[in-house]
């Protein structure tokens, strides 16, 4: 999908996230500090919950493939729980700190369209079958040992749509359609894949902020040599 730019300072800044599903934020300083700014600027009193910024540096980094973000991650502080990550992060703000010389260009995804131009059995697959959202990852310290079990496409009690998507999905311990299950990932990852080679191609400038609706959109990145670093805001809003 074509994704707009927009000054961060422009009152059509947010309307233009709403209906486009994401939007690239200009004009705010090259630094981690201007990630909850931008949050701030974008959902006003609206914004719940600001999650921990993070910092990812990758050198001679290969393809980032299409996902949404969403991680459930509670850690114990001072011997109270206090959570991290989300799985269901509404919205996410990327700020390119630095560009790698060469490569390492952006792509984004409308999931919600995509989805719904898929075959009958998969649509079916992916509304009606449980998972386990993290279960790939069962070994990755800071996971929940109990399965977080949900589907690809759920809504909010509101009525809002998500449309996830994790290389951590796979079947529920003892899912007797296990196989069936699994078969449908791989499926549904070739067509991710497919579509993944037809999109467009974004160049962020150092200091642009990509901003996305997580439960609409998936994102990516080619591969690219060099250094690259950017930083990351997963928040909650009202909407969620």
């Amino acid at each position: 999908m074509i994704v707009p730019r927009v000054p961060v300072l422009d009152p059509a800044a947010r309307t233009t996230l709403a209906e486009n599903g994401a939007v690239v934020l200009t004009g705010l300083p090259n630094s981690p500090g201007s990630l909850p700014v931008a949050a701030a600027l974008l959902f006003g009193t609206a914004l719940r919950e600001l999650f921990p910024h993070r910092t990812r540096r990758s050198v001679d980094g290969g393809v980032v493939g299409l996902h949404a973000d969403g991680f459930d991650v509670v850690v114990d502080v001072g011997g109270k729980p206090v959570r991290r990550r989300h799985p269901d992060e509404d919205h996410v703000l990327v700020l390119l700190a630095s560009q790698a010389p060469y490569g390492g260009q952006s792509f984004v995804l409308d999931a919600h369209e995509f989805t719904d131009s898929l075959d009958a059995e998969l649509r079916e697959f992916l509304r009606g079958k449980d998972v386990d959202l993290y279960g790939r990852w069962a070994q990755t310290r800071g996971l929940p040992a109990t399965p977080r079990v949900g589907r690809h496409i759920e809504y909010t009690r509101t009525g809002r749509r998500i449309t996830r998507r994790s290389d951590g999905v796979t079947a529920l311990h003892r899912d007797p359609e296990a196989d069936h299950v699994e078969e449908m990932l791989a499926r549904f990852d070739t067509e991710v894949e497919r579509v993944q080679r037809e999109l467009p191609r974004i160049r962020l400038d150092e200091g642009d902020v990509l901003a996305l609706d997580n439960y609409r959109c998936w994102h990516g990145r080619e591969a690219h040599t060099g250094a690259r670093t950017v930083h990351i805001q997963t928040v909650r809003t009202d909407d969620a």
